[in-house]
């Protein structure tokens, strides 16, 4: 199945007299005719359903699709995007080890990597995504364990090497995870270019409709977990009756262990009626994708033109620094843009609040166009030299353009671009 049949089709099948429609499975628990048949599911929770901290067959349905459309053996649905960022690393790190990452990447994240990891013993060290090959294997220690990255930086919209920086995580034995929330698996598929491990915020543009918080990680079943800086994977879990994941489930040893493991003990798993939600925007996602990055050209190409604005981001744009690694990579830029106004800070607060089509909310990858002020809300908590390795300017609005008709769009632009060139 292509694309858009997998987003209506795959993960549920109904069978003779049953709903066309996934259904969703609201309960918390599951009954069995004996003991036995329950204890052997909690030594293996691949034979069957027990408890909806581990799996439900709503959400369950949701991973399956989710994992067809990226290319995956198996995924794991979270609470949030945030949880799965998090578990995605926990799976293979301990207290003492180290990670990789750029720093244009959500501003979340970082506080993720430079302070609750490191309070949890796993160093973060950041290297810029345009290092030389060289310098970003000088940055690796024996204890590190993995490379991370976006495809589109939020908010700089920076597209990531992937291939690149697989080769180099390869190279070393560690697994390159991406993350492919702004992309989706419609514009890019992480694993095709050699990525190990996909998460995602969910809440964003597989939502669709800003309706529920969400994340997902996504297994590929390539990476060869028995290189012997995994023991984790390889060796008896002690907390599982000993089991050897590696040896038990092959190429799923790792989407598996972060279930069997990891979903036991947070129990960040989402509810039936979350995934009932996600679900119905993942069915129309491939139209919604089109539409967005359609919109979102015209929009950075009004914005390019604009003398009220010092720079426009938008890998679509072949101005952008990032073009050729958008050719290369994606088949869409989103709908996502970012842009430096003139006049810095309090000409992009004017520019804001004159709006009023497009929402100011901390949010993006919505049905509605919304506008955002990195420095100053999501990635408020960054020091200033934060900010610039994230690409972040004091000028700096993102925009994430919507399906309203374009032109109601430009026209509260231009009214609001109308408002700040009166004070600035």
């Amino acid at each position: 199945m292509r694309d858009e049949t997998k987003c209506l089709h795959a993960g549920y099948t109904p069978k003779n007299g049953e709903p066309r429609v996934l259904p969703i499975v609201q309960s918390t628990t599951y009954v069995y005719d004996s003991a036995a048949e329950v204890a052997a599911i909690f030594d293996d929770p691949t034979k069957g359903l027990c408890y909806s901290r581990f799996g439900n067959p709503t959400v369950m349905a949701v991973e399956e699709k989710i994992a067809a459309l990226e290319g995956g053996v198996g995924a794991m649905c979270t609470t949030s995007g945030q949880a799965a960022t998090l578990l995605s690393i926990l799976n293979i790190c301990e207290a003492g080890d180290s990670i990789i990452s750029v720093p244009q990447i959500y501003g979340g994240t970082i506080n993720l990597f430079s302070f609750t990891l490191k309070k949890l013993g796993i160093e973060c060290i950041y290297v810029d995504a345009a290092s030389s090959d060289e310098e970003i294997k000088a940055a690796f220690k024996p204890n590190t364990k993995l490379v991370f990255g976006e495809t589109l930086a939020n908010p700089a919209l920076v597209v990531f090497d992937i291939e690149r920086f697989a080769n180099i995580a390869h190279e070393m034995n560690v697994p390159l995870i991406v993350d492919n929330t702004f992309a989706t698996p419609i514009l890019c598929k992480p694993f095709e270019f050699g990525a190990d491990i996909v998460v995602h915020s969910t809440s964003k543009y597989m939502d669709g409709h800003a309706v529920q918080i969400g994340g997902v990680i996504v297994d590929s079943g390539k990476f060869d977990w028995t290189n012997g800086k995994f023991p984790g994977l390889t060796e008896p879990d002690e907390s599982y009756h000993g089991i050897s994941y590696t040896e038990s489930y092959g190429n799923m040893a790792y989407i598996i262990k972060a279930r069997m493991q990891l979903m036991r003990d947070f129990g960040v798993y989402p509810a039936a009626h979350s995934a009932f939600l996600l679900n119905m925007g993942l069915e129309t996602l491939p139209v919604r994708m089109k539409q967005y990055c359609e919109n979102a050209m015209t929009v950075a190409k009004y914005l390019e033109a604009s003398p009220a604005v010092e720079k426009v981001n938008y890998p679509g744009l072949e101005s952008d620094v990032c073009h050729a690694l958008a050719e290369k990579y994606l088949k869409g830029c989103s709908g996502v843009i970012s842009f430096i106004i003139k006049g810095g800070r309090p000409a992009a607060a004017k520019f804001m609040d004159s709006l009023h089509l497009a929402s100011n909310e901390v949010h993006v990858a919505d049905i509605r166009t919304c506008v955002l002020h990195p420095a100053s809300e999501t990635h408020r908590q960054l020091t200033d030299e934060q900010l610039v390795a994230a690409g972040i300017d004091g000028g700096m609005i993102r925009i994430s353009v919507g399906l309203e008709n374009i032109d109601d769009i430009i026209e509260d632009l231009e009214a609001a671009f109308a408002a700040v060139m009166k004070e600035f």
